[in-house]
């Protein structure tokens, strides 16, 4: 990362990870239940300096602040409220987002809600989507419901590379760099994980929604990324979600489950191609116009009505 700023919300401090901060576009990168911002490092790097990459840390991780009231802070709700702090501090009226795991369905949920949904320029899902797999999930809430506590650095290194085998990494440094990443060290001196181990509450105390009837709300341009051995995201369920959307674009990751860590080219130049593509060219006709300015769907309607 190349700047840090901390966004107040409340009672906390969140932090925002900036790389390439000049830079003319912005894109917000999200990451999934149990990292941080910093997982984003290699796609900034391979997006490029063209793009100004904004990866928060969302409460309880990485460097922002713990909740002192988990069951009311840990939930889709707050972190929404969180995100348009963000958008907010930074001036963002309209910007695309990228989400891992949580932070794509977090992306997901405001574009679906009728006051967010004009914040989200374009949506890219990385390995998860309105249908989680619920063998998946369950081990996910399982894994990040306890805490971890490991005598030895080595040992939680050995954890991460049992635990995160579905991301794609490759080779001894990159793991060692995530160990880093992901160490925090316990007043005993032994090792555990960088964020609260109360996050896992959420799997408790949330709400549960209806999630394709928020897939189905959506008028941004989409894309999915799926691990191709993803435990989280079936393959029928890209499938069902390209029903609801045809102009949905897909990407399908070899060699990995989930969730891809979007960290080289092959992975990070077809979002590029993605972002930078006209919206028009994404968007189904009848969804050209959603989101635009009044006059401009004024406009439209006419032509239409003329044309009938």
């Amino acid at each position: 990362m190349e700047a840090l700023e901390l966004v107040r919300v409340r009672e906390l401090d969140v932090a925002v990870r900036i790389w390439h901060p000049g830079a003319p576009r912005t894109v917000v990168a999200w990451h999934g239940l149990a990292r941080h911002g910093g997982d984003f490092a290699g796609f900034a790097r391979e997006l490029g300096p063209g793009w100004r990459v904004l990866a928060p840390d969302t409460p309880g991780r990485g460097l922002s602040s713990w909740s002192l009231y988990p069951s009311h802070d840990y939930l889709y709700s707050h972190y929404m409220t969180v995100a348009v702090a963000v958008l907010d501090h930074f001036g963002l009226e309209r910007v695309p987002w990228v989400g891992t795991s949580m932070g794509g369905l977090l992306g997901m949920l405001l574009a679906a809600e009728a006051d967010t949904a004009g914040r989200i320029e374009r949506l890219v899902l990385n390995d998860v989507g309105p249908e989680l797999d619920p063998d998946g999930l369950a081990s996910l809430a399982t894994y990040f419901g306890v805490p971890h506590r490991f005598s030895r650095f080595g040992e939680l290194e050995a954890e991460l590379r049992r635990h995160y085998g579905g991301f794609g990494i490759a080779g001894d440094d990159a793991w060692r760099r995530l160990a880093l990443d992901s160490a925090r060290r316990l007043p005993d001196g032994s090792w555990t994980y960088h964020y609260d181990p109360r996050i896992g509450e959420q799997f408790i105390h949330d709400t549960p929604r209806d999630t394709w009837a928020d897939w189905q709300a959506i008028r941004c341009p989409l894309m999915v990324i799926r691990g191709a051995t993803s435990p989280l995201l079936r393959a029928d369920s890209v499938t069902r979600m390209a029903e609801v959307h045809p102009g949905l674009v897909r990407l399908e990751v070899p060699g990995c489950g989930h969730a891809p860590m979007l960290d080289r080219a092959s992975q990070v130049a077809p979002i590029a191609d993605f972002l930078t593509r006209p919206r028009r060219d994404l968007l189904p006709a009848a969804d050209r116009h959603h989101g635009a300015p009044w006059w401009r769907r004024g406009l439209a309607w006419l032509r239409r009505a003329r044309a009938g």
